[in-house]
């Protein structure tokens, strides 16, 4: 195997050599150091409309965000290249406006540079803005004017916000079926999206299969190559309903295994490839990932690294501690699977997350002054036992096989003092809510704080509300007091007083246009961290007449700039 004339493999060059070598590419870029394309084109011509995936936001501040495209008018093209010239970079126009149709309330606008070197994607550091307020933006090449995003800034930190909304969601397995909960996501009033993982999945057509059968496939074979990886996203990206989700609001996104590959841990493939191959993979799908994202560049790759962990703190309300818990874990105890505990799962040496980050994220928890603490991660924080005859097997892939470092986890933030820790999660295609115990070896042990975890967008198909299976293993872990199985998104709203969880669900995602409705909601009060169900608006969801919420009110509040 060889990469920009290095060669590797068993007794090949060491893991520093290696990141050297192939971190050239796209930190080197951003940050101005290396040969690169010189010539820019003003007055592109192409081949079709180049703005076919899209805009989004992310990552705001209480002054701006980041604002992201990517030209590709053939996004499928076989290359990767999305029907870009591989020697040209374009100039990208871009505008921010305080009003939708623009006019005279442009505050901000600019030209940048789309190279071919990150897929002639954008990335914009919008700054300078008033925090804690809604704005448009747009982007335009070669005459060609791209569809209108939203964004808004932060209010600034320490300020009294009063309240928020936000929607977190996982897991969208394009094959599986159509993203029907992005389009209602996009009807509703919302300030923010976080995506907790697997944006994109890997396989091969029909490798991984609903339980009811695939209802669209993937554009090619399993995906090792940069040009592979920008074409899945750009299959992802091309859905209009995914679009609609991204131009409606900003998002903070972090990944899991699926955007590299299944399982992965940490340099550690599932399985098939040698430590070499796999760190060049991860490069790839770790670039790719970066060229889809409105990321800021202290998130640009360094080949196989990527730092994605990171806070974001609105007003005095809530903190949000981002984690990664893919790149830097130790690998799954006993091989993975779900397997009884032992020595190895308990070890107090292993992490999900490595010590640095373990580092910043107790030093973030221990500064934080806002009311309500968020880790938004991947994988089930709470314990599970699976086994329903007596026994007891955990997850080896969730924090079930990294006992002790959960154990400081709670053990931190219940000597600290830590205001009111929600932990929110994907991964599992499933809901479930759970109160975290301060032991969770002792059901009256003390509860620390709460776990909502969010179903996937369409992964394993159409699903079920519950199973005897599932009522099981609700039986047999009293501190988990809720499943579903269907399709969806969760919708948090928060103010000083009251945390409130609303479980979003389509009933079928193998077909287009399902509507939406709360199967379950959850309310936890401010200094009390127990759950407490509430009323929920369970509304039969083939109901024609059944629009929620209410389209015009929200776009008369959109346009208000709220």
């Amino acid at each position: 195997m060889e990469m920009d004339g290095i060669r590797l493999g068993r007794g090949g060059i060491d893991r520093r050599t290696f990141v050297r070598a192939s971190g050239a590419g796209a930190a080197a870029l951003v940050f101005g150091v290396g040969p690169f394309v010189e010539k820019a084109v003003a007055r592109p011509a192409f081949r079709d409309y180049p703005f076919r995936l899209g805009v989004a936001s992310g990552d705001p501040s209480p002054d701006g965000f980041v604002i992201w495209t990517r030209l590709a008018p053939e996004p499928l093209a076989g290359d990767g290249r999305g029907g870009m010239p591989p020697d040209r970079k374009v100039l990208v126009r871009w505008e921010v406006s305080e009003e939708e149709g623009f006019g005279r309330g442009v505050v901000r606008r600019g030209r940048v540079e789309a190279r071919p070197e990150l897929g002639h994607s954008v990335h914009v550091e919008v700054g300078g803005l008033r925090a804690g307020r809604w704005y448009w933006y747009r982007f335009e090449a070669g005459g060609e004017v791209s569809p209108v995003g939203r964004a808004r800034t932060l209010p600034s930190f320490g300020r009294d916000a009063g309240r928020m909304s936000f929607a977190f969601a996982s897991c969208q397995q394009y094959e599986h079926g159509y993203y029907n909960a992005y389009r209602r996501m996009a009807e509703e009033d919302l300030d923010l999206v976080l995506h907790l993982g697997d944006y994109i999945y890997e396989y091969g057509p029909n490798e991984y299969r609903a339980p009811g059968g695939n209802v669209r496939l993937h554009d090619g074979p399993e995906t090792v190559t940069l040009a592979a990886y920008r074409n899945r996203h750009a299959l992802y990206r091309s859905d209009r309903d995914l679009q609609a989700a991204h131009a409606a609001f900003p998002w903070l996104v972090t990944w899991d295994d699926h955007e590299v590959e299944n399982n992965y841990a940490g340099e550690i493939p599932e399985q098939g490839q040698s430590p070499e191959a796999f760190l060049r993979r991860r490069a790839a799908a770790y670039q790719a990932y970066y060229e889809h994202m409105p990321l800021r560049r202290s998130s640009v790759p360094r080949g196989p690294d990527m730092r994605l962990y990171r806070r974001l703190t609105w007003g005095n309300l809530v903190e949000f501690n981002l984690l990664d818990t893919r790149q830097y874990r130790d690998d799954q105890a006993y091989g993975d699977g779900i397997k009884p505990p032992g020595e190895e799962s308990r070890s107090p040496d292993r992490t999900m997350t490595g010590r640095e980050q373990e580092r910043w994220l107790f030093d973030g928890l221990a500064g934080s002054y806002a009311r309500w603490n968020v880790l938004a991660q991947q994988v089930f924080f709470s314990r599970r036992d699976f086994d329903t005859t007596g026994g007891v097997t955990y997850s080896m892939d969730a924090w079930d096989g990294y006992e002790a470092q959960r154990d400081r986890i709670v053990d931190f933030m219940a000597r600290s003092g830590v205001h009111n820790p929600v932990v929110i999660t994907g991964d599992v295609h499933n809901n479930w809510v759970s109160e975290i115990l301060r032991d969770f070896d002792d059901p009256g042990s003390e509860v620390v704080g709460v776990e909502f975890v969010g179903t996937s967008i369409s992964s394993g198909g159409d699903g079920a509300d519950t199973s005897a299976e599932q009522q099981a293993i609700l039986a047999g872990n009293p501190h988990i007091k809720f499943f579903n199985g269907q399709r969806g998104y969760v919708r948090c709203t928060v103010t000083p007083e009251r945390w409130r969880t609303d479980y979003r669900i389509v009933p079928y995602v193998s077909q287009p246009g399902a509507r939406v409705y709360t199967r379950a909601s959850f309310v936890v009060e401010a200094g009390r961290p127990g759950l407490r169900q509430a009323a929920a608006n369970a509304v039969p969801s083939r109901d024609p007449a059944f629009i929620e919420p209410d389209r015009a009110r929200i776009r008369e509040q959109r346009l208000a700039g709220r």
